[in-house]
């Protein structure tokens, strides 16, 4: 049976802790004063890092972002060279500021290249937005795939840019969502889905065959992805919805 994983993206050691304790399965270091992907400081993900290390929790990953990217292949390698040191099992690229297939080719493929040369095993996550036209960044998500699989990522992403309060269900409608998931799926991708989901969507989030969905405000108490903090029970409660 296709078992779907539970990335959470806390921005605290606390926060780590209280995803850990309800059942995540990646632990995805984020800071969401810097945007939709916006990065930690290498110290907050050292930190968090240990605490996934010491959990007595068997197999769970750590996940990092670059942050929202803008179209500087060069940055983006730097970037990534320090994060692929830090020991993390995937990095999360928001291809932000490309905005063509071409230009989205050259950061990813430094990603990439920077990445192997630090870190091997480390996964590279190409991160799309479902709402780039309304944000005016990036690139279709449905072009972002064919970007990802011959540049050497290992994983796709859709996401939102503009976090109001929409989800990725107001951005895409269902049957994309579902050929975004089959077309990467063609492409041997892992697939992964975030943006605001909310318990309503977790139904229909488990027939897409993504591998991995990411939240964050659904497992904040109060649901403000900013100021609000991760409960431990809330991550359960998801948890158990996607069993």
């Amino acid at each position: 049976m296709h078992r779907i994983k539970l990335l959470v993206s806390p921005t605290s050691v606390a926060e780590a802790r209280q995803s850990l304790d309800g059942g995540a399965d990646i632990i995805d270091c984020k800071n969401p004063e810097e945007g939709s992907l916006g990065a930690c400081t290498p110290d907050t993900i050292v930190a968090i890092r240990d605490v996934v290390s010491a959990s007595a929790r068997q197999g769970i990953l750590l996940s990092a972002t670059l942050g929202d990217l803008p179209d500087k292949p060069g940055t983006a390698a730097l970037a990534a060279t320090g994060l692929a040191s830090l020991g993390v099992d995937y990095i999360k690229a928001g291809v932000h500021g490309p905005r063509t297939p071409e230009r989205a080719a050259k950061v990813l493929n430094a990603i990439v290249t920077a990445t192997a040369r630090v870190n091997p095993r480390a996964l590279v996550v190409a991160a799309g937005y479902a709402d780039h036209a309304e944000a005016n960044v990036s690139i279709p998500p449905m072009d972002l795939i064919p970007v990802a699989a011959s540049t050497g990522c290992k994983v796709v992403m859709v996401d939102t840019a503009i976090k109001n309060g929409k989800g990725l269900l107001d951005a895409m409608d269902e049957a994309g969502i579902k050929a975004f998931c089959a077309a990467a799926k063609q492409k041997g991708l892992i697939v992964a889905l975030a943006g605001n989901l909310r318990e309503k969507d977790i139904p229909f989030l488990k027939t897409t065959g993504a591998d991995i969905i990411g939240v964050r405000t659904l497992v904040v108490r109060g649901g403000n992805r900013v100021t609000g903090s991760i409960d431990a029970t809330l991550v359960a409660r998801l948890k158990q919805l996607l069993v």
